[in-house]
């Protein structure tokens, strides 16, 4: 099965009370905005909120206005919101006195519908940190901006999961250290089965069953492979493939734009395992019974069966839940309403898989012989079941989160999200910008040259660490973060277009611009985080 981040679903944002962080402006002159609520900076969060909320009672501390007057080493930031220029104070802006440097969290890297062989789709991937910026040491001189057709922003490091096998199509292929768990259990039950058939082969059994467990997770390889290339031939992103201890997962980052896609999308793996288990039956044909081609080639040929079937049942996280969710989708073209019914498709499975397969095996239903005492094995398929039924629940789950996510990640809009924020030129002593923000209502800082062009963020975390005594020594370029390209973020991003962004280059804040070239304000990641967070607490 594929673990498709773009086969969950939506996310959903709320517009509740705004918390410790400023919001956009352009230098020069406030810009109305809103701020996302308040929640505790570097929390992974989904979801995007409108941002409205109450006034803030307590005063900015980060955004002067391009001019101003004569700094005072004695100025103490105002108590309460301050006036904005253009006729207000800006609701629902953060304190300066907060600092967050958490990154925004990756709805795709874990979602929707997974596609692995009997595996079942893990929980959303922890997005990744930003790193926070150097701190600055007052009056630290200030650093050279980055110049154009300088270095390129440096992309995130790539997702690791195990030992990297290779990269079929660009997309790495990783062997989970759970797998080497399943190849020797494999191994273990096996050749015992071999002892029984071929007891000549004596310990040259385990070599045998070793070789088979190989070759059924190269047949669950091709299983993923055919979601990978599905995906790709949809334009739709591959983060990785990772084979584990029930099967294996293609992580695709987003989902299908249509039902038929998606169904296509699902499809492809189970057919790839029927026509696996056809090439070994026909393979089987000329070979003698009782020799150990004969046995492997048996072998591969009815687990692939079961890896086809198995992923064909209709519940979330399998193949065929995913199949299901198209269908649903495309008779009500709700793609939500897909999600919840292939997800509780998926529970009832679990609960199927709980109680009835150690009750089938019992009583003798798949070919063992009848068991009334309990045994060993009556435990081991007890087990089995059990991990089976977690798998298969917690996928179900999963996707219904997701869905949540995606249904209101639209709502994730940079504009909404962004602090006010001024002008500041690099000499400016910390307490004259501060009194400039308070002044203007903003919460940000932006340090510039003489001719305003943006250099730098002055970071909130770095103003928090200033004793207000020193502030008036301290110049805000010390305190501040270079900006790269992949620190310019244009007002007009929003959903998964706004967090790829985000994510291509880790940071705290970013610099929002108009299309113009001209300064909008900044964007905390933190503050994206508390947007995902309100959007999982809405209901769908």
């Amino acid at each position: 099965m594929d673990v498709s981040g773009g086969s969950g679903q939506p996310r959903s944002g709320s517009d509740e009370s705004a918390e410790h962080h400023a919001g956009p402006q352009a230098p020069g002159s406030a810009r109305p905005g809103r701020n996302p609520d308040g929640g505790t900076p570097g929390t992974p969060a989904p979801a995007s909120g409108d941002g409205a909320g109450q006034p803030d009672d307590t005063p900015p501390a980060t955004a002067p206005t391009a001019s101003g007057p004569a700094p005072d080493p004695t100025a103490p930031t105002a108590s309460g919101p301050a006036p904005d220029p253009t006729g207000g104070t800006r609701p629902g802006d953060p304190r300066p006195g907060t600092a967050g440097d958490g990154a925004p969290p990756d709805p795709d890297a874990a979602g929707g519908g997974p596609h692995r062989p009997p595996a079942a789709e893990p929980p959303p991937p922890t997005p990744p940190r930003p790193a926070p910026a150097r701190p600055g040491t007052p009056g630290e001189g200030h650093r050279a901006p980055a110049r154009p057709g300088g270095k390129p922003p440096r992309r995130p490091r790539e997702p690791g999961g195990g030992l990297l096998m290779g990269r079929p199509f660009g997309v790495p292929v990783y062997v989970a250290p759970s797998w080497f768990l399943v190849a020797a259990l494999i191994t273990w039950v096996f050749g015992g089965q071999l002892d029984r058939v071929l007891p000549e082969l004596g310990a040259a059994r385990y070599l045998v069953s070793l070789f088979f467990a190989v070759a059924f997770y190269a047949s669950v390889l091709v299983h993923e492979l055919a979601h990978t290339v599905a995906a790709l031939r949809f334009k739709l992103p591959v983060r990785r493939i990772q084979l584990q201890f029930f099967g294996g997962v293609s992580e695709i980052e987003k989902e299908a734009e249509t039902p038929g896609r998606e169904f296509v999308l699902a499809f492809v793996g189970p057919l790839l395992s029927l026509v696996l288990a056809g090439v070994f039956y026909l393979a089987l044909l000329p070979v003698e019974p009782g020799t150990v081609p004969g046995v492997l080639l048996a072998g591969l040929m009815i687990s692939n069966l079961i890896v086809a079937a198995f992923n064909l049942l209709p519940g979330l996280p399998l193949d065929g839940g995913r199949m299901l969710r198209a269908v649903v989708w495309k008779l009500t073209g709700k793609p939500m309403s897909g999600t919840v019914a292939a997800a509780w498709v998926g529970r009832a499975l679990a609960i199927a898989v709980l109680i009835g397969l150690p009750l089938l095996t019992q009583s003798g239903a798949l070919g063992s012989d009848a068991v009334d005492n309990v045994g060993m094995d009556t435990v081991m398929d007890a087990l089995l079941a059990a991990i089976l039924a977690a798998i298969i629940w917690t996928g179900a789950g999963n996707s219904l989160r997701m869905a949540r996510l995606r249904e209101h990640l639209p709502e994730l809009r940079a504009r909404n999200l962004t602090r006010r924020a001024v002008p500041v030129e690099t000499d400016t002593p910390l307490s004259e910008a501060l009194r400039r923000a308070n002044a203007a209502g903003a919460r940000a800082l932006v340090v510039v040259d003489a001719e305003g062009t943006p250099l730098s963020l002055v970071r909130e975390a770095a103003i928090v660490g200033v004793p207000e005594h020193r502030r008036p020594w301290v110049a805000v370029s010390g305190l501040a973060q270079d900006l790269t390209d992949g620190m310019r973020v244009s007002a007009e991003l929003a959903g998964e277009e706004l967090l790829d962004v985000l994510r291509a280059t880790p940071a705290t804040e970013y610099l929002v611009t108009e299309e113009s070239g001209e300064i909008y304000g900044v964007l905390s990641a933190a503050d994206v985080e508390r947007a995902f967070v309100k959007a999982m607490a809405r209901p769908s």
